[in-house]
């Protein structure tokens, strides 16, 4: 297996791009990550995209990006995985040049969500759920968090002021975030008074829908430094699932698959979670960013909220453990099956030093974890930095 490498990056600002396509927005992005790692072309394009068809009414992505980005004839489909469709694209990107199937990938993460509203989306959204048992009697997403967080509150004597500063500390990093959808700052006291959408989950502790596109470019790490002057290495890539409805595990909260794709993808880093100076976590609910913590081995089991404390200060960009160093799905915003490349591209400037007002200082080492559903599905990369 060939050692793999970043060599170029692109995103669009997350927003509600109501006068643009998703193919236009998946083009821009493309661009700009061809633009730069110097190259007008790519031997594959791989395509993150969960909601396409009930959004959208597009399905062939691979096919409509390739001819848009003036690429077709290549190798070019879509990966699905629910909001980890972003993370399974570029782990399908990983393998097909780590395989030396391919030289050089575009991978891409897209999502037009504001061509339906209201019911429409819920409904359309609701089909990462089982369709058998649970959106037929009308689950949702959020409804589902809901029941975890309550769980979790109950059985650990958790109050949900405790979880506020993961919500603070992700608006803080998206307030310095040009491109990200929501950059007010979150006060102290606030999160527990908002509006609830599923109790206890509220309007400040769930990811807001967001149209956008990232784009990133791979290639063979031996080659990387000659194509980009500071390419980063995709140091570990691992995928593990969970059961796709929470009554069906053992135990709802522990988050089995990103446990093990965690481990897998620091095991071949050589690096324990420890040794790792910023991770993008998959915090489109606050409960998720806990458990997620937990299942890492960064918390013990029922204190993943504690890392919250004294409004985040230790997850801030100068804190012991940097977290959602741009503002995460929360202020960032989630184009669902663009949040893992979004992660991914985040990831990189930091390693790059490129990251402006969001810098982590001396940033080496970044896990990116990206999750569809409530943990059935959890891609993990690690990234570090190729010394110049």
């Amino acid at each position: 297996m060939k050692s793999v490498a970043i060599v170029g990056v692109g995103m669009t600002p997350v927003r509600e791009h109501w006068s643009r396509s998703i193919g236009e927005l998946a083009e821009e992005a493309g661009r700009f990550a061809l633009e730069d790692a110097g190259l007008a072309t790519a031997d594959a394009l791989y395509v993150g995209n969960a909601y396409g068809a009930t959004y959208n009414q597009q399905t062939q992505l691979g096919s409509l990006i390739a001819g848009d980005l003036g690429l077709a004839g290549i190798e070019s489909f879509s990966c699905e995985a629910g909001d980890a469709s972003g993370g399974v694209a570029l782990r399908t990107g990983y393998l097909a040049v780590a395989a030396g199937a391919v030289k050089t990938v575009l991978v891409l993460g897209v999502e037009k969500a504001t061509d339906v509203v209201g019911l429409a989306r819920n409904t359309a959204r609701s089909v990462s759920l089982n369709a058998d048992y649970e959106t037929v009697n009308g689950a949702t997403l959020t409804a589902m968090a809901g029941l975890l967080m309550r769980r979790y509150m109950v059985e650990h004597d958790v109050e949900l002021a405790q979880f506020e500063g993961f919500s603070i500390n992700a608006h803080r990093n998206g307030a310095r975030n040009r491109k990200a959808m929501y950059r007010n700052l979150l006060r102290p006291g606030s999160f527990g008074k908002a509006p609830m959408l599923a109790e206890p989950v509220s309007l400040f502790d769930s990811a807001p829908d967001a149209d956008g596109a990232a784009a990133l470019v791979l290639a063979p790490a031996d080659e990387a430094v000659d194509l980009a002057p500071k390419p980063v290495l995709v140091a570990g890539s691992a995928v593990a699932t969970d059961t796709l409805m929470l009554q069906d595990r053992r135990d709802p909260l522990h988050f089995a698959a990103v446990q093990r794709s965690a481990a897998q993808a620091l095991d071949q880093a050589g690096l324990a979670a420890g040794d790792l100076d910023l991770l993008e976590l998959h915090d489109g609910y606050t409960i998720l960013t806990a458990l997620a913590l937990e299942a890492m081995g960064l918390s013990e089991r029922g204190s993943g909220w504690a890392w919250a404390q004294a409004d985040g200060e230790q997850i801030s960009l100068g804190g012991e453990l940097p977290l959602c160093t741009f503002g995460g799905l929360k202020s960032r915003g989630n184009p669902s099956g663009a949040t893992g490349v979004y992660q991914a591209v985040e990831a990189t400037l930091q390693l790059r030093g490129e990251a402006g007002d969001n810098q982590v200082a001396g940033a080496e080492t970044a896990l990116a974890q990206n999750l569809g559903g409530l943990g059935s599905t959890a891609v993990t990369h690690v990234l570090s930095a190729i010394p110049e």
